[in-house]
């Protein structure tokens, strides 16, 4: 007795075949490296304001920062600048009032300097910095000090952000100078370029009117600088400066104000004994 011809194979239809990618999609989910599906997600996903402060120009600015990359991973040069030392030499071209000007640092002899760096043109928290202390540079006048910000860019980069109105990301017309450092030399006597990014930290530093290194400031690269701060130790300093070996503590730069009151009333107080007697 012959056995019964096998049964016909079943024709292959569209929804067979859909059928089968369907249950073939969840073994390529499991297999599919999950930091692929992390990319697409950051593709979909609109970035927050403080992760817009880490990019630029449709790349990053800040290799690894995002990801909080360990201090190891900072590679930052040997510093020349000393407090109490005098600050190293610099001199290079600066934009000023939209013009390229060359400046140096003897010529600030005689008068306080805030000499501080940002990272890069055309970022986000940078241009809040620049902006706030040139709002407020007239305050910095009136105690015989200037401002100079410096990075990296060249000085046509410089020009560039300043030609680019504010609301489009650029800095306006600013009142202090942008000076280049594009050897990076400048960066690196000050201890603040890092040499894996290619760009520096936020340092910001004190000279005073002999051209000696009074303060420094370095912040990590996602937190700007206090323009309060630094005119209240801009006058702490020129306070000991007028008062020699004076200690001057928190609040210093109310100090001034402290002591005019104090001595207004032991006049008013003197002058009252005198009356009663």
């Amino acid at each position: 007795m012959e056995a019964p011809p096998p049964p016909p194979l079943a024709a292959t239809t569209p929804a067979s075949g859909r059928s089968r990618r369907l249950l073939l999609l969840p073994l390529l989910l499991f297999l599919l490296p999950t930091g692929a599906l992390r990319g697409w997600e950051a593709e979909e996903r609109p970035r927050t304001r403080q992760e817009e402060c880490h990019f630029y120009a449709g790349g990053q600015v800040y290799p690894g920062e995002a990801s909080r990359a360990s201090p190891a991973d900072h590679s930052l040069h040997h510093s020349k600048a000393k407090i109490s030392k005098p600050a190293p030499y610099w001199e290079g071209t600066a934009v000023i009032n939209g013009e390229f000007k060359e400046l140096k640092l003897t010529d600030y002899r005689g008068k306080y300097l805030v000499f501080f760096f940002y990272p890069l043109d055309f970022t986000f928290v940078c241009p809040t910095e620049i902006i706030a202390f040139g709002d407020r540079i007239e305050e910095f006048k009136s105690i015989n000090t200037e401002v100079v910000a410096c990075s990296v860019d060249s000085q046509f980069t410089h020009l560039a952000w300043i030609n680019t109105p504010r609301r489009q990301g650029g800095l306006g017309p600013i009142k202090i100078p942008l000076l280049s450092d594009l050897t990076h030399q400048i960066s690196k006597d000050y201890g603040v370029y890092l040499e894996d990014s290619g760009h520096t930290l936020r340092g910001l530093f004190i000279i005073d009117d002999k051209g000696i290194l009074r303060q420094i400031t370095l912040n990590d690269l996602p937190v700007g600088r206090s323009v309060d701060e630094t005119l209240r130790l801009v006058q702490a300093f020129q306070y000991t400066d007028r008062h020699g070996e004076a200690n001057c503590g928190i609040n210093t730069r109310y100090y001034r104000k402290q002591k005019s009151a104090l001595l207004v009333g032991n006049l008013v107080a003197k002058l009252s004994n005198l009356e009663m007697s």
